[in-house]
């Protein structure tokens, strides 16, 4: 536990984001049910390199405009207990970016925005959650 598990990319046009991760990486791309949400397939399973897998979504917000800070991939730790983590975030400084939800059958997810205004997400596994 505590190892990064997973990564989203946000963009203002997931088609040509695809387009380009695909023609650059060769990523495959399938969406979760109907939802405005793609899993990204980034590993080669054939290949011995280490690796993680991820998402693609529409942005929710602006990006900071070209050479004004970081637009960055959001990373999600894995944890045992999401509840005891995210009173840890609170106590050190950190703030609930999006509330604790359930990745139906996968997992509880909640994302939170560390003291330099970075956001990142948590993730425990739980095949129950709904």
């Amino acid at each position: 536990m505590g190892g990064i598990v997973y990564f989203e990319i946000q963009a203002d046009d997931p088609e040509r984001a695809m387009a380009f991760y695909r023609a650059v990486f060769g990523w495959r791309f399938e969406q979760w049910g109907d939802q405005d949400y793609w899993l990204i397939m980034a590993a080669n399973k054939e290949s011995s390199e280490p690796s993680i897998d991820g998402g693609l979504q529409s942005r929710p917000a602006k990006t900071p405009p070209q050479e004004h800070g970081t637009n960055a991939y959001v990373c999600t730790v894995q944890v045992d207990d999401f509840d005891a983590v995210a009173n840890k975030i609170a106590a050190a400084g950190g703030l609930v970016a999006l509330p604790k939800f359930a990745l139906p059958k996968v997992a509880w997810q909640g994302y939170f925005i560390d003291p330099e205004g970075n956001t990142f997400g948590v993730r425990q596994p739980d095949e129950h959650a709904e």
